[in-house]
């Protein structure tokens, strides 16, 4: 890491803050900084704008709504019609240095550590990726360090401490915002950052410049098509976390075929811990030399608020002893208990002793709108989950049916603008795990939320064709486009001993219906159904 600049105000110059990403022979003037954008419209004066090449424009088609503004200095990189030429031809338009730096988009990161100090590298980091579970593990994780280490969280949720999350409107920052927060974390007393790493984050390189202790994975399963266009560039761009330089540990899920592809990335000097919901997991020959840790489920029971998990514990590699242990956390769900073994396995790689491990595991909360419970005993119990996928959707149906003991009603739509293909997916899940299907809106921003309804219906038809409910039948659902109608709708059909779930936005705030965006949270509205409930006669 570069010394801190000398001058008094503590900004970079603009010489030394690229200095090694440049090509040499370009001429860099000693310009004092105040600051660092990735965005125009953030550029403010004495600042340093970093014009990329984007997916529809290049941060220079700007540069002239910026020159009355003060601007420090622009680094831009060369791409379609900015050539270099064009580029010293608009440096001297504006009488602003204008200087080349290649493979800026990638490249980011690192300035803005540099611009930050390297903050991560003074911070132990925690990435967590996959397709579901990210937002529950980084929450386990930074609960069961606080009574030792100040850990913060920063994913979908917010960034911050547990008690105290800010939103961020996105599961990982563009580069910069990544770099910026990790400092503002790292002022504001934190030693450690659990922090969800999206495939979008990975196939853009925003985390590159991340010094990475430890990194996890949850699961993968079809998501985000739309913007990866396929599987094997989706799993390609969650493979990358567990490439980075400097990785001591990875924890991987023994239950998920993707691990396999991870393992033949993996640093030879990073070291392994595998979990498994299996007492005798089948693992691929060698995988047990090379493994670290390996934690495994004995016994795992489901009670109507809460489970009891039996897990054992070996290191493999050092040929030890087992250990054995037990779990009990009010959480619902055979994933929860995926997400705790692998929290528990980040634990103890960590050197955390196991017996302490296992209380600090007890003393786990639910996170918001994941599989969180709403109703007391004698009412339905309602759960609000995120489950906004094929996999998620027929996971939190499976894991609720096992709370159940009457029928089993579900409220759901899908997203607009995202992954179609997995919209029929997620109506077959539905026609062969829910009792009563009511289908709503779910955030349609500029599409018609009736053809997402009708592409949803298609998926429920094939399973109607194909016998894949148990008993033969589908339940005919009901559409109620209205969301608050429809879970009030689903309460109103409910009994004490049935189950409700309402699925796809678990913790948002807001419905995006286009051009409108109005407050909206599930979590409020299912209480407030619940109190009409109680009041029915």
């Amino acid at each position: 890491m570069m010394a801190a600049p000398a001058f008094s105000n503590g900004a970079w110059r603009l010489d030394e803050l690229l200095a090694g990403f440049i090509a040499p022979g370009i001429e860099v003037s000693p310009v004092p900084l105040a600051g660092i954008a990735l965005d125009s419209r953030k550029a403010g004066p004495g600042a340093l704008f970093l014009a990329c090449q984007g997916g529809q424009a290049h941060g220079l088609d700007f540069a002239r709504e910026l020159a009355g503004r003060g601007l420090g200095a622009i680094a831009a990189e060369p791409g379609g019609p900015w050539s270099l030429s064009a580029m010293s031809a608009l440096a001297a338009e504006l009488s602003l240095p204008v200087i080349p730096v290649e493979q800026l988009s990638v490249r980011a990161g690192a300035i803005a550590a540099r611009f930050h100090h390297d903050p991560s590298a003074a911070l132990e980091i925690i990435g967590i990726t996959g397709t579901n579970g990210k937002t529950s593990v980084s929450h386990f994780v930074a609960q069961s360090l606080a009574s030792e280490v100040r850990c913060a969280i920063l994913g979908t949720l917010g960034q911050g401490f547990p008690d105290a999350l800010s939103s961020t409107g996105m599961t990982t920052p563009d580069a910069l915002s990544l770099q910026s927060t990790m400092a503002d974390l790292r002022q504001q007393g934190a030693a450690a950052v659990a922090m969800e790493i999206s495939s979008h984050a990975l196939a853009q390189r925003r985390a590159d410049a991340v010094h990475l202790d430890y990194a996890i994975l949850t699961n993968l399963t079809r998501d985000h098509l739309d913007y990866h266009g396929s599987m094997d560039a989706y799993a390609a761009a969650k493979a990358r976390l567990f490439a980075f330089q400097g990785l001591r540990w990875a924890v991987l899920n023994a239950d998920d075929a993707f691990s396999v592809q991870v393992l033949g990335s993996l640093s030879p000097e990073a070291r392994l811990a595998l979990y498994s919901l299996s007492p005798a997991p089948s693992l691929p020959a060698g995988v047990l030399g090379r493994c670290d840790l390996l934690l495994c489920a004995r016994h795992l029971e489901l009670h109507q608020r809460g489970l009891r998990l039996t897990v054992q514990v070996q290191r493999p590699a050092a040929g030890s002893e087992m250990l054995d242990g037990v779990i009990e956390a009010g959480l619902i769900g055979r994933f929860n208990a995926a997400n705790l073994l692998a929290t528990l396995a980040l634990l103890l790689a960590r050197g955390v002793h196991f017996d302490t491990a296992l209380h600090q595991l007890n003393q786990v909360c639910g996170v918001p709108g994941r599989m969180e419970c709403f109703g007391a005993e004698g009412e339905p119990l309602c759960v609000v989950d995120y489950a906004h996928t094929p996999d998620a959707l027929e996971q939190a149906l499976g894991e609720l049916r096992s709370h159940c003991n009457g029928k089993l009603i579900l409220v759901f739509g899908c997203g607009g603008e995202r992954d179609r293909g997995k919209r029929p997916l997620m109506g077959q899940a539905a026609a062969r795990l829910a009792d009563h299907i009511i289908l709503t809106d779910d955030n349609p921003r500029h599409e018609d939320g009736d053809a997402i309804i009708a592409e949803i219906l298609a998926g429920m038809d094939e399973a109607q064709a194909s016998g894949q409910k148990a008993d033969g039948s589908v339940p005919p659902p009901e559409i109620e486009r209205q969301r608050a109608v429809a879970i009030r709708r689903a309460l109103l059909l409910a009994g004490p001993e049935d189950a409700v779930l309402i699925a796809g936005k678990g913790h948002e705030t807001e419905q995006d219906m286009g051009d409108l965006k109005v407050r909206f949270s599930d979590r409020a509205q299912v209480m407030q159904a619940l109190r009409e409930w109680r009041g029915r006669d």
